[in-house]
C-alpha cells in the first residue's frame, strides 16, 4: 500500500505559513548562509526575480550566481559571486554544492538538453546533500518571504478551531 503524505503549515501571515509548510515537509529552509541562483527567464519575471536577489542581499545571504543570473542581478544592484555552470570549467555549482558553500538551490532551467543535464545533476546533489532545492521563481519568492517572516518569529500557536472561528463569512 502506497501513502502520499501531506503537511499543513498555519499562520495569520502567508509566507509564514508557506514557511512553516517546508518545515513540516522536512525541508528546512536555512536563516542565514549562502544561495545559489541561477534563472532562465529573467526577461518576462524581472520584478519579481530582482525583489528575491535584493531580498537574500538584505537578510544578509551571500549570493552565488551563474553569469547570465550574476549579470542581470548586478546590474539591478545585487551583489554575487560568479559561479560556472557544470560545463564550463571549475569550481562549478556541482562543487560548491558538494563543498557545503551552499544552504539554499534555486534553479530555473529552460527545457534544453544541457540544461535538463545540468538541472538533474543539481537535484541529485541538493538531494544527497538535504539542500533544499526550488525550480520557480513563485517558490523562490514564496521561500525568501517565509525566511524574513520566519526571522520576526513563529507567531502564536494557535489550534485549528482558533482559525476555524476566525474565518468570516463572505
Amino acid at each position: 500500500m502506497m501513502v502520499c503524505g501531506e503537511v499543513l503549515g498555519l499562520s495569520d501571515d502567508y509566507a509564514l505559513a508557506y514557511y512553516k509548510s517546508q518545515e513540516a515537509a522536512g525541508s528546512l529552509l536555512p536563516s542565514e548562509g549562502a544561495v545559489l541562483i541561477s534563472l532562465s527567464d529573467k526577461v518576462n519575471l524581472s520584478e519579481q526575480a530582482i525583489e528575491i536577489g535584493k531580498e537574500f542581499q538584505k537578510l544578509g545571504f551571500k549570493i552565488y550566481a551563474t553569469e547570465g543570473t550574476a549579470k542581470f542581478y548586478e546590474a539591478a544592484g545585487v551583489k554575487c559571486e560568479v559561479v560556472n555552470k557544470i560545463a564550463e570549467g571549475r569550481p562549478n555549482v556541482l562543487d560548491i554544492i558538494l563543498n557545503k558553500q551552499v544552504n539554499l538551490i534555486i534553479n530555473t532551467p529552460w527545457a534544453k538538453r544541457d540544461a535538463i543535464k545540468d538541472e538533474s545533476a543539481i537535484r541529485k546533489a541538493a538531494i544527497k546533500y538535504k539542500v533544499p532545492y526550488i525550480t520557480t521563481l513563485a517558490g523562490a519568492y514564496n521561500t525568501v518571504k517565509g525566511i524574513a517572516a520566519a526571522r520576526n518569529g513563529h507567531g502564536a500557536v494557535k489550534s485549528l478551531q482558533e482559525y476555524h472561528a476566525s474565518i468570516e463569512e463572505v
